[in-house]
């Protein structure tokens, strides 16, 4: 939806309420900050409810929005809370709440339906199909992906129903928001649930020694595009930055202001300024340009700290908002005070007034009285009182006070938030074929060699990639019959990607494996079934509903729950969608826009190619659709042992990923999985077990305090779990919350 009309919104981050301070006076006109819980910044300072309130009312004073971020993914028992939470969030004044699980925005949406809900760009939205689809699950505005050129933003914002807000500045990372299980798989912080580890910012080997630190990337800076993004339409600017300082905050958004004021690009000395503020050896503007090479990486140097440390220091607090008052105190009447700020103007009554016994009230008297505002976010300068009195009367402190005291928090409360009558179009309802029967056991397969030597093991539904046709249907290998949807689907991508799905069905596909919203169109397009993918992120029991919604029969649930977990979902959810989940395959941990293989193999080393982190584990990485990678998991995860358990917790199916294997190999895991028991020379490690090679970081990832601007965390037991790791208590918990919890 194009915004012609106006500029469009500069919408800075705030990890505390300095920071909120300084955004506002950078020239911010909005500001997004997150709570103590549900979210994605969870190191960073957050807002206890009543500094939220504050934050609302002097937001509004100065003319700005407030956003909270509700970004993680919502387990079944944390949503009841995550409802009250947004409940006392609109009532608090907040505008609108960033949310990234489907199911609690549509819990949400149902109970609270005067709050207006931004999608998350850790919804993974990349297209116009994907935004229509988020509006109408309830979504206003729609954050899209990072990773966007200037070319797709425009057909977003053309086509989209809602508003579009874009990032502007600040930290990327170099997996796909929303589709980076590289933290949470490998070393047990999870970056959907806002604990990751920054894997990212550490050293990997790629065999050619060129690139250091190939998956650490530049900050993103589009100073030098605000011409070409204000003339796209889009509705809103997004600077990255809860975990920066408050001197960053204040710098960057005020560089910012006199830019999208100015609608010019900047020079090279406001380049210099924003570098100096923070920077990871300069900046990328890659994504926006479509120019994504390995000079987009860069890692955060000694040089680099010295320059932030030596930019200007400065004070930030709340600025009281100056307001008029017109003050009448006349005979027989109520005395009444009216208030007037920023476009607002209240006014309330007090007591009448008695005749004076002795000294009358005076001018001065009244306004000395009136003007006492201290403590709040409103100033009375004496020369804004208007004071009508009569003659010989006489009105008690008290009762001046109480006058005051109400007149301050009327008009408080006008700036506290108004009803807002969100866009709610009707619900959409896909049209899709009915399945013959739900299939139970599903394959995908990643490489076409794998493919074609394993399909004669058999499972109930085989999905093959898209690109790879016309080779799943060849007379060796028939029997294919679903296909596997890119992760990633661009407007300039839609066309080609539903030519080829269209083909596949006409060679006969019945399936799609959806991992996206924009894949429930073109599988109604196309006539397949859909079948959930783990890429939807379904954590709760709500979320599964609202894909049951859509029209989804069977999905495999999140590859970050636990067996507890998924059986207590599966319970609460019913019977509205066959649940699955993976039990076995290296699962993808990242899905990135830049093609590191051809980088560093060249197109030639696309089966042979990987990453090798400091303790020696290869990750290997194979190509995705229009040169995207795959970043696999170092290690297998596996639970054929484990399918009589599956039963007993409901889940009802199982889901393999065929990678790197061999069809020996593969034969002989779908043989063990009916079996009951782990494939034969396979080597494998349970994700979460670390019993095979005791206290070691697995993958490597860094401890807190080398990771790039991540804090540490509290200490925790390393527990195992059937197919990820599962928290234990905390160190310092309180008693009460561990025997809560074993209940």
């Amino acid at each position: 939806m194009r915004r012609k009309e106006k500029l469009p919104e500069l919408l800075a981050p705030a990890g505390n309420y300095e920071c909120l301070c300084a955004a506002l006076m950078g020239g911010a006109n909005a500001v997004y900050i997150g709570g103590k819980r549900f979210s994605a910044r969870a190191y960073a300072g957050n807002f206890e409810m009543p500094e939220i309130r504050r934050a609302a009312e002097y937001a509004h004073l100065r003319g700005a929005a407030l956003y909270v971020t509700l970004n993680t993914l919502l387990s079944d028992e944390e949503l009841p809370d995550a409802v009250d939470y947004a409940r006392e969030l609109y009532l608090s004044g907040v505008d609108a709440l960033i949310i990234a699980d489907l199911g609690a925005a549509a819990e949400i949406h149902t109970r609270v339906p005067g709050l207006s809900l931004h999608a998350s760009t850790q919804m993974s939205v990349n297209d116009t199909a994907g935004a229509d689809l988020a509006a109408r699950l309830g979504m206003q505005r729609v954050v899209l992906a990072r990773e966007l050129s200037t070319d797709n933003i425009r057909a977003a914002v053309e086509r989209c129903p809602v508003e579009v807000e874009v990032f502007l500045h600040g930290a990327l990372c170099v997996s796909h928001s929303g589709q980076c299980l590289f933290s949470s798989l490998v070393g047990g912080r999870s970056g959907n649930r806002g604990e990751c580890a920054q894997p990212c910012r550490l050293p990997y080997g790629t065999g050619n020694g060129k690139n250091p630190y190939p998956l650490s990337l530049r900050d993103l800076s589009l100073a030098g595009h605000i011409p070409t993004l204000i003339s796209s339409g889009v509705a809103s600017l997004k600077i990255e930055g809860r975990m920066k300082s408050a001197d960053y905050v204040y710098g960057v958004t005020k560089i910012y202001r006199t830019l999208i004021d100015e609608n010019r690009a900047a020079t090279p000395e406001e380049c210099d300024a924003l570098r100096r503020l923070f920077s990871r050896g300069g900046f990328t503007d890659g994504y926006f340009t479509g120019k994504i090479a390995v000079d987009m990486c860069g890692v955060r140097t000694e040089a680099d700290k010295a320059e932030s440390r030596s930019a200007p220091a400065g004070k930030y607090g709340e600025i009281p908002t100056p307001a008029a008052a017109e003050i009448r105190i006349e005979t027989g009447a109520p005395a009444s005070l009216t208030l007037s700020a920023a476009g607002k103007r209240v006014c309330v009554a007090g007591e009448i007034p008695e005749p004076a016994k002795s000294r009358p009230l005076d001018r001065e008297a009244v306004i000395k009285q009136i003007t006492k505002t201290g403590g709040t976010l409103i100033t009375l300068p004496p020369e804004n009182v208007s004071v009508s009195l009569g003659d010989g009367l006489n009105l008690s402190p008290a009762a001046l006070n109480s006058l005051r005291r109400g007149a301050v928090e009327s008009l408080s409360r006008a700036f506290g938030g108004e009803v807002y009558m969100p866009y709610s179009p009707e619900p959409r309802h896909f049209a899709f074929p009915e399945p013959r029967e739900i299939p139970r056991c599903t394959a995908l397969f990643l490489s076409p060699e794998r493919y074609a030597e394993a399909v004669k093991h058999g499972a109930d539904m085989r999905y093959f990639d898209v690109r790879f046709l016309p080779l799943p249907f060849t007379a060796e290998s028939a029997g294919a019959n679903g296909v596997y949807l890119p992760p990633v689907i661009t407007d300039g991508e839609w066309d080609n990607v539903l030519r080829l799905v269209k083909e596949a069905k006409s060679r006969g596909a019945e399936y799609a494996l959806c991992g996206n919203l924009s894949h429930f169109e073109i599988a109604e397009k196309t006539g397949l079934i859909p079948v959930g993918d783990f890429r939807l992120n379904i954590y709760n029991a709500d979320t599964l509903r609202t894909f049951a919604g859509l029209g989804l029969r069977s999905s495999v649930l999140s590859a970050e729950l636990t067996l507890p977990a998924a059986r207590d979902l599966v319970r609460t959810a019913g019977a509205e969608i066959l649940p699955s989940v993976i039990v076995y395959g290296r699962i993808p941990l990242m899905l990135t826009e830049r093609c590191f293989t051809k980088e560093n193999f060249g197109c030639a080393g696309c089966s042979r190619s990987a990453l090798t982190d400091r303790r020696g584990e290869k990750f290997p990485l194979m190509r995705e659709y229009e040169h995207r990678n795959l970043v696999l998991n170092c290690a297998t995860t596996c639970m054929t042992d484990k399918i009589r358990e599956l039963r007993a917790a409901g889940i009802s199916g199982e889901h393999f990923i065929f990678s790197t294997e061999g069809g020996r190999e593969i034969s002989e895991c779908i043989e063990a999985a009916r079996c009951g028991r782990v494939p034969d020379g396979i080597k494998l490690r349970r994700m979460g077990r670390r019993d095979a090679e005791k206290p070691r970081n697995p993958g490597g990832i860094a401890s807190p305090q080398k990771a790039d601007s991540a804090p540490k965390p509290a200490k925790r037991t390393s527990r195992g779990a059937e197919n990820i790791a599962k928290p234990g208590k905390t160190k310092n918990e309180p008693k009460r919350n561990r025997l809560k919890r074993r209940k």
